[in-house]
């Protein structure tokens, strides 16, 4: 992990990038705006002494339980939203909301990374990695050190060998889409230091809600599209739409890019456009808004078995794409990318040499052949919407029958389930529905919940919890011109249940199920 050299004082690490106190604090005893700081933590566990620990109050536990731990480990103070009665009261620095803090922290203790980095930030429901991994393609074919910070994961390239020409990446593993202040403001750092000149990151709505990105200086902010996601958190549509928005306007950013194919786009676009904010307005049909246009379209759109062709415009030109990824929403997210390269400067031929030579985005309508005559689909798909665009993008690529294999998440939003039901019964000819991290649910209930809304007269249904025998199932089911997509995991390599955690990659089952049908394994 990256650090900064030295130590800074309390007072100096509560403040913005733009020098003014860390807005919201409370109570700031004089005493403590001196006293120098080695680490920024909210782990009371990785408290070291000389350290500054922020109480921060989550879902599964509450770090204010763990204050008068922190000082006894050597924290010179503590920051806390919540009122407390502890013997060290005078080491307390109380504020509105410790995530703020945090983030004004974190940002300063690494002197303000994200300055010094051109930052992409996606936010959206779906088509969030996607975009991040050809706005990194593009980076690449302009010759950028370029990271992108996601779902799948987050890496960036290192400087090239001055002997060999080649460059090596640096992986990291987090636990959320976007990682915390804390850690995101060191992998920014780490990034710095190593020479990184473009980040593509996804901006989650948790992270927003959360201020994981608060002090991060874009270059671009994007929209990819909403549908329905996360209202086991956000509660109704309208709040996460709202928490969404949020990046468009309480951040500060070079560049809005905005995919208007989208119904809610549209809407954003024009509301910002008339407070006179510049928009950069992405997508494939007109608008049909007053006041919008399209500044970067693609036309001509030639759809194959593994490619798509399109003609990309932008207000500088136009320029032919061979775009290695398949599925008529895959041209939306390179619009998006394409938008948020263009309006940094990237030429109109980079932006198009770097998508057409992107790389499959792992787990995202991804591929799984072992030279059978049907086509197997593994993607990320786990919401409605996303799972009738992949769905119709098969379509794209089938002459015979189309399959769908999804299920679930437990403890997850129950609404949705039905629904995904109803998209998987519009959008195939067969739905095999299974099990899809359960977690503390009953993997059982879980699939009634979503055979509720499938309509067994209008499509075939089979419903088997082993999400392995489903795949296997669905497998022997397909034949010549057939495609089956299997929904819900894509790049995942696990299955979650209540009382342990399994290996379990989509792709892997795939193939072995592909194998066992050529009668390679028995």
């Amino acid at each position: 992990m990256s650090s900064k050299q030295g130590t800074m004082t309390v007072e100096s690490l509560l403040r913005t990038a733009q020098g003014q106190s860390c807005p919201g604090i409370v109570d700031f005893p004089s005493r403590l705006r001196s006293l120098e700081v080695s680490a920024v933590v909210h782990d009371s566990r990785k408290v070291i002494p000389g350290s500054l620990f922020f109480a921060i109050e989550g879902h599964a536990s509450d770090g204010h339980q763990f204050v008068q731990s922190a000082l006894e480990a050597g924290a010179v103070a503590v920051v806390v939203q919540k009122q407390l009665d502890i013997i060290d009261s005078d080491a307390i620095i109380r504020v509105n909301d410790s995530r703020i803090a945090l983030a004004c922290a974190a940002a300063s203790f690494f002197q303000h990374p994200s300055q010094r980095l051109n930052i992409s930030g996606v936010t959206g429901t779906n088509g969030k990695t996607t975009t991040i991994y050809l706005l990194d393609a593009i980076a690449r074919a302009a010759s950028e050190q370029s990271g992108v910070i996601g779902t799948v994961e987050s890496k960036y390239s290192l400087p090239e060998d001055p002997h060999t020409g080649l460059s090596e990446e640096c992986a990291h593993t987090t636990a959320t889409t976007t990682p915390d202040a804390l850690q995101l403001q060191s992998l920014f750092a780490e990034m710095r230091d190593a020479g990184v000149q473009s980040v593509a990151m996804e901006v989650s709505s948790h992270a927003i809600d959360m201020h994981r990105v608060e002090q991060t200086n874009f270059a671009a902010v994007a929209f990819t599209n909403l549908s329905q996601d996360h209202l086991d958190y956000h509660n109704t549509m309208e709040e996460y739409r709202s928490v969404k928005e949020r990046l468009f306007s309480d951040f500060e950013a070079a560049a809005r890019v905005i995919n208007v194919d989208d119904r809610v786009g549209a809407e954003l676009a024009a509301r910002l456009k008339s407070e006179g904010i510049n928009v950069v307005c992405v997508g494939m049909k007109p608008p049909g808004m007053e006041g919008l246009s399209l500044d970067l379209t693609a036309t001509e759109l030639v759809q194959g078995s593994h490619i798509t062709e399109f003609l990309l415009t932008t207000p500088s030109g136009q320029a032919r794409v061979t775009f290695p990824l398949v599925g008529t929403y895959n041209v939306e997210n390179a619009l998006v990318a394409a938008g948020c390269a263009w309006s940094r400067g990237i030429s109109l031929e980079i932006i198009a040499d770097g998508l057409s030579n992107a790389t499959q985005v792992p787990g995202r309508l991804e591929q799984v052949e072992e030279g059978q005559d049907f086509k197997v689909f593994v993607d990320y798909a786990h919401t409605p919407e996303a799972l009738s665009t992949a769905l119709a993008a098969v379509r794209e690529q089938t002459k015979g029958r189309v399959f769908a294999v999804f299920g679930c998440g437990g403890d997850r939003d129950p609404i949705k389930r039905p629904l995904m039901a109803r998209a998987a019964g519009k959008e195939s000819d067969y739905v095999v529905v299974t099990s899809d991290n359960p977690r503390s649910e009953d993997p059982a209930s879980i699939v009634a919940d979503v055979l509720e809304g499938i309509n067994s007269e209008k499509v075939k249904c089979d419903a088997i919890v082993d999400r392995r025998e489903a795949i296997f199932h669905a497998v022997a089911l397909a034949r010549t011109g057939d495609s089956v997509l299997i929904a819900g995991k894509g790049h995942e390599d696990y299955q979650i249940f209540a009382d342990r955690t399994i290996h379990f990659d989509d792709r892997e089952v795939a193939r072995a199920a592909l194998e066992c049908l050529h009668g390679n394994v028995s």
